[in-house]
């Protein structure tokens, strides 16, 4: 018995033979699950850095592609700048490495440590770009002491950056560059982080056209990560070169006129029958220069801290109301719709009533009895009182939509904003409450509730010029990847409406003389050009806020707008001229001036004509308030 019960006590229980049997399977899979994460999933990695012990792969930036103007002028192209980077690989501590760069170099060691931060979670061989556009006094200071072996972890290297001639000219229309954010990286597979890509502009909205194909040396370096020689070299290969629809001689035409008058605002001018941009500006402007070599934080926040916000696009950003020039939209929807003929008649003493309102015309005194054409000429506010109030707001609406206000533009250009031409249906949407009749007058004059941005003015006049087609406004015209010049079809138009040829021709006549026959677009006329246009002046608030709003020392002074098309009958151009807080519409015409007397120069062989001065644009500073009290919707 005493031996049975021997054998039975040294009996191992089942239950613990399970567990061993368990955990040794255990241990095998996590052994054998380790052996693989480290051998498949981070072999490259691995490999790479093993490789780096004694070879380095040094990534070689692509050059981004160059754009050019209509007829082949370098509008943007690269140079030759040095990046100073830190490779952590070869880094036995990272801190000194960090301290002593910065007072080398003689830059900011806060700013250093930044970027390092943002950099720690890739992988420690790949290079940290810590100084973009160094110089030469930067670069010999680091160069000499990797020599002395002192800073063994720092490499310089020569890449290509950005830049922009013309500086300022354009800088809304071409955007700027940088490092490409960390959501950019995430959400663009063919991204990697160091990656230099558009951030605004044309830059931005073509960058997989811009931006090429890095290269890569791979080198060979001793124990303390000098270079001894290069074992193979794959070369970059550039972005595609790109051709604008841009005539410089027109972009610099707009951008000289901004710089004589002195006023901010925005300009597009279009080729009415493509689409195709052949200017484009928003003042004030900054130099994309200070962008493309890493824009320093003393800048960065001047330019987003300034009131007059040089950072945004006025051109395809900025709302404002049309004043005036909303009055041809008004005129056709009534023609188009059958309330009015273009004999139609109506008597201006200075004001109408309204739905017991009394409404001032922007003349004092009247105007007299005006058809629809010499309403136009004089931009006679009773006339369009009355007419709108016939039509009625939805109809505004419809037909304002067509010419292409209140809707986006489509132009290839990011962050573009729509304008609002006024419904019931979307009062009834935003407010809940009906559309009161009243309401339309003050919408019949380009005022209330309208807002539009340059860019659909310049839209609208284009849809006016070529009978009805809404174009879509673009900037690239033909591309190269190195086998010549690829043009790139106009897209297609927003849409086509079919306009009754002598309705249209009644806008147009009215347009002619605004410039032509004494009305108040008569600084834009060219001789022998037959330039059609319309000037309006609106306000940036009310006549009963005004005074209060002085007190608080912002500009609330009139806005000024020019719209127009030439020539008349067979329109090559038109376009639009905004002076923000410019008080008077003609004095955008005079800077329209400038704009068309360069386009036919041009056009006619003839020299170009220079640069206005102040005195040339003959501007009027008198407030229209104080001569007629009421310019709301004004010439």
């Amino acid at each position: 018995m005493a031996i049975i019960r021997q054998a039975e006590e040294r009996k191992v229980p089942v239950w613990r033979i399970t567990m061993l049997q368990v955990s040794a399977i255990a241990g095998f899979l996590l052994l054998a699950g380790t052996f693989w994460f480290f051998q498949v999933i981070q072999h490259e990695q691995f490999r790479e850095m093993a490789e780096n012990n004694h070879q380095r792969e040094l990534a070689l930036r692509a050059p981004r592609g160059v754009l050019f103007d209509r007829n082949g002028r370098v509008l943007v192209e690269n140079r030759p700048a040095f990046n100073v980077s830190i490779v952590r690989l070869k880094t036995t501590d990272l801190d000194r490495t960090v301290r002593m760069l910065s007072a080398v170099a003689g830059v900011d060691e806060r700013n250093v440590r930044e970027i390092v931060d943002r950099h720690l979670h890739e992988p420690s061989y790949r290079p940290i770009v810590v100084i973009e556009n160094a110089t030469l006094a930067q670069v010999a200071a680091i160069s000499a002491r990797r020599l002395d072996f002192e800073l063994p972890d720092v490499v310089v290297q020569q890449v290509p950056t950005r830049e922009y001639p013309t500086n300022e000219l354009g800088a809304h229309l071409f955007g700027y560059v940088g490092e490409a954010t960390d959501s950019q990286v995430e959400s663009d597979d063919l991204l990697k982080s160091g990656d230099i890509v558009g951030q605004a502009g044309l830059e931005k909205a073509h960058n997989a056209l811009l931006m090429g194909k890095d290269g890569a040396r791979t080198v060979i370096v001793n124990s303390v990560g000098r270079e001894m020689g290069e074992l193979e070299r794959t070369e970059p290969i550039e972005g595609r070169r790109l051709k604008l629809t841009i005539d410089y001689d027109v972009q610099k035409a707009i951008e000289d006129g901004f710089n004589a008058s002195g006023f901010n605002g925005a300009a597009v001018v279009l080729d009415p029958q493509t689409g195709e941009v052949l200017g484009f500006s928003s003042r004030p402007a900054y130099d994309p220069n200070a962008f493309a070599a890493g824009i320093d934080r003393a800048t960065w926040l001047r330019l987003n801290t300034d009131d007059l916000r040089p950072l945004q696009n006025r051109a395809i950003q900025g709302r404002y109301s049309p004043g005036s020039t909303f009055k041809m939209a008004v005129g056709l929807a009534a023609l188009e719709e059958g309330v009015i003929t273009p004999d139609f008649k109506v008597h201006c003493t200075g004001g109408a009533n309204f739905y017991g309102r009394y409404f001032k015309c922007w003349k004092k005194g009247g105007h007299g009895t005006v058809d629809l054409r010499h309403a136009i000429e004089q931009s006679c506010d009773v006339y369009f009182y009355t007419v709108g109030n016939m039509v009625g707001v939805d109809r505004i609406h419809k037909w304002a939509t067509l010419l292409g206000l209140g809707a986006m533009s489509g132009i290839d250009l990011p962050n573009e904003v729509a304008g609002l031409v006024p419904s019931t249906e979307w009062k009834k949407q935003r407010t809940g409450e009906k559309w009161y009749a009243g309401e339309t007058i003050s919408v019949s004059i380009g005022q209330g509730q309208v807002s539009v941005t340059p860019v659909s003015m310049a839209v609208y006049m284009a849809t006016l010029a070529n009978g009805g087609t809404r174009v879509t406004p673009h900037l690239v015209k033909a591309y190269d990847e190195g086998k010549g010049w690829m043009p790139i079809p106009s897209p297609p138009p927003q849409s086509k409406v079919t306009i009754d040829h002598e309705k249209l021709q009644a806008i147009r006549d009215g347009l002619w003389m605004v410039v032509n026959a004494g009305g108040t677009g008569g600084r834009a006329r060219i001789a022998n050009e037959d330039v059609s246009g319309k000037t309006g002046t609106a306000q940036v608030i009310s006549n009963q806020g005004r005074a209060a709003a002085a007190r608080s020392g912002k500009d609330f002074r009139d806005n000024g707008w020019f719209v127009f098309f030439a020539p008349r009958d067979h329109p090559a151009i038109a376009g639009v001229v905004f002076l923000e807080h410019g008080i008077h519409g003609p004095n955008a015409a005079s800077l329209a001036h400038h704009i068309l007397d360069v386009f036919f120069a041009k056009q006619d062989g003839r020299p170009l004509p220079p640069p206005p001065t102040h005195d040339d644009l003959r501007l009027d500073y008198k407030d229209p308030m104080a001569q007629h009290g009421e310019p709301i919707g004004g010439g």
